[in-house]
């Protein structure tokens, strides 16, 4: 190993027994407390506006030269507006219930022991994420809430930007008296790094990544820290044969178009064929006019000039492009097939005005967010009232969908008795 990596692998052991410090310091905050550094945080980006966009716009040079996808820019471009989400994102945390220390369950044995289930932090909690720099905040805010530490692995495109974020939350911190390694963010872009981190299993307690299929897979595969799964989005909007057509287009077009490179946007179009002829030419128009490139099947295609024949792969693919598959299919029964062979377990939506057939879908398909005439890029936590996210669960074990302050919980057994000895 070369003197880079050792240091690498020192710094991260290092950081590692810091955060297994620091959150016993910081499951002794008070909620007041807590809410106190997290409006101090929220300001504390929004003053730095400036600093955070200087070294936002060196990233996006940087993924620019590198001829990074549009898709992948999207993710990593932040504006005053974004800041300002983030801002908002953490002041919303504020103002959640404290997770921690509720009583979740309760009761009293015959031999008079007194047994409570109470929420508790998870402790260490290592965050790896691609591309987005407003998962630093968002990381800290609900870890912090929920009184975890935690350690970040960003991508090497947001560097500087990452960099920036944390150091802004640290000071905040400080300045309020409290520990700054509540929040640690790893500044190496070696790869080793990550393997590193995932070794950690004496010092951080569950590791959760947010990224490509591919960064997902590799944590999965090699971690030794329990992961919680944060899939890829395949998406799917089925359109059944009573679809009203005027409602499903916008839909369509906000699944899709309203920004591409995130993991809830729609990758795929499920038409049922009675309403293919109605509901495909304007589709059609509607994707011309947002620039989006079709993939269709030999039942749609010919409805779709301009569309060029969809593959296997197609319909198994998560573009994060201006682009959209098309299957044709017979029935309910068919596309909830399609879909389930096809999806990653995160967000469908079915478009139609048939109770019987809204029902069939919600019941039938296996994902983690099912909506019935509704766009899929619902599935966020700040829409569903959580604040800001770790990310979107497509696992079933410990967590399943937008994943706030709950799902960054334990519990615990506190059992008081009065003398009591087993016989």
């Amino acid at each position: 190993m070369s003197i880079q990596k050792d240091n690498i692998s020192e710094t991260i052991k290092t950081m590692g027994q810091k955060a297994h410090s620091a959150k016993f310091e910081l499951q002794n905050l008070t909620e007041s407390k807590k809410n106190e550094v997290l409006l101090s945080v929220a300001k504390a980006l929004t003053d730095s506006t400036e600093d955070i966009l200087k070294a936002n716009g060196i990233d996006i040079k940087n993924g620019e030269e590198k001829g990074m996808h549009q898709g992948l820019l999207d993710r990593l471009r932040l504006t005053e507006s974004r800041i300002e989400d983030m801002a908002e994102g953490i002041r919303q945390v504020a103002e959640l219930p404290d997770p921690i220390g509720n009583v979740i369950d309760s009761w009293e044995l015959e031999n008079g022991l007194k047994i409570k289930k109470v929420s508790v932090p998870l402790g260490v909690i290592g965050i790896i994420y691609e591309s987005r720099p407003n998962v630093t905040a968002d990381a800290f805010s609900l870890t912090f809430k929920a009184g975890n530490a935690v350690i970040l692995k960003g991508g090497s495109d947001a560097i500087n930007s990452n960099m920036v974020i944390t150091d802004i939350i640290r000071k905040a911190i400080e300045a309020k008296g409290y520990n700054p390694d509540f929040i640690q963010l790893i500044p190496f872009t070696d790869r080793s790094a990550v393997g590193e981190m995932l070794s950690l299993r004496e010092y951080i307690d569950v590791v959760i990544p947010r990224g490509s299929a591919g960064l997902i897979k590799m944590v999965c595969e090699n971690s030794k820290i329990p992961v919680i799964e944060t899939g890829s989005g395949n998406c799917h909007i089925y359109i059944d044969k009573t679809a009203d057509i005027d409602k499903a287009i916008p839909i369509i077009i906000n699944a899709k178009t309203q920004r591409i490179g995130v993991c809830n946007a729609a990758e795929s179009l499920v038409v049922h064929e009675d309403i293919k002829n109605d509901l495909l030419p304007r589709l059609n128009a509607a994707m011309q006019e947002h620039n989006v490139e079709l993939r269709a099947d030999d039942a749609s295609i010919q409805l779709l000039p301009g569309a060029k024949k969809a593959t296997e792969e197609d319909f198994a693919t998560e573009y994060l492009d201006y682009i959209l598959s098309v299957k044709t299919v017979k029935s309910t029964k068919e596309a909830i097939e399609h879909i389930n062979k096809y999806n990653t377990g995160h967000s469908e939506s079915i478009i139609t005005e048939d109770k019987e057939s809204a029902e069939l879908f919600l019941n039938g398909v296996d994902a983690a967010c099912v909506y019935v005439n509704a766009s899929t890029r619902f599935t966020d936590g700040f829409q569903f009232g959580f604040g800001a996210e770790i990310g979107i669960s497509t696992q079933k074990l410990h967590a399943r969908g937008p994943m706030g302050l709950k799902e960054l919980t334990s519990y615990k057994y506190a059992i008081t008795g009065d003398g009591q000895i087993r016989e």
